[in-house]
């Protein structure tokens, strides 16, 4: 099997079935990438440990921080505790869900702050006025605005 072909079968695999987790699987949440195809995630409990990616998932589906995935205990790790099994996306937590499966502690999907307060831009009925025109861009080149010529040499260079 060619590497396209195989990208596309774990692909359509990963998008295409519903599994439920079984015997000693469980569902975890996504912290963190820690680099070399390990990842840092938490449980139901508040349990935290790091899980690898399977060679068959590596360079063709990608998870982030917040995604759930269902693993597969490891007896013999000690750092790495799990493997993931497969990533859950929306359609297949739904069905999670609908079956009953869904751990009570990850209820919230999605509702987490991912960006801390202080990160955020001011809201509207904020308190403090002209704190936008203090935010500055320096990923882009400071603009620079003429000052506009009076009327009347616009109309001598027109005529």
């Amino acid at each position: 099997m060619s590497k396209t072909t195989k990208k596309k079968y774990v692909e359509k695999e990963v998008l295409d079935e519903y599994v439920l987790p079984e015997g000693e699987q469980q569902i975890v949440r996504v912290i963190a990438s820690r680099g070399n195809n390990l990842h840092e995630v938490e449980t139901a409990d508040d349990q935290k440990f790091l899980v690898s990616m399977p060679t068959k998932f590596r360079k063709s589906v990608w998870i982030k921080r917040g995604d759930y995935v269902v693993v597969d205990p490891i007896e013999e790790g000690e750092k790495v505790k799990a493997e993931i099994f497969t990533i859950l996306y929306k359609d297949q937590i739904k069905y999670i869900k609908q079956e009953g499966k869904w751990p009570p502690a990850f209820d919230s999907c999605g509702e987490e702050k991912m960006v801390a307060d202080d990160l955020l831009p001011p809201s509207d009925d904020s308190e403090e006025e002209g704190i936008g025109d203090m935010v500055v861009n320096l990923n882009r080149p400071a603009a620079t605005y003429r000052e506009e010529t009076d009327s009347s040499e616009c109309e001598s260079d027109e005529g």
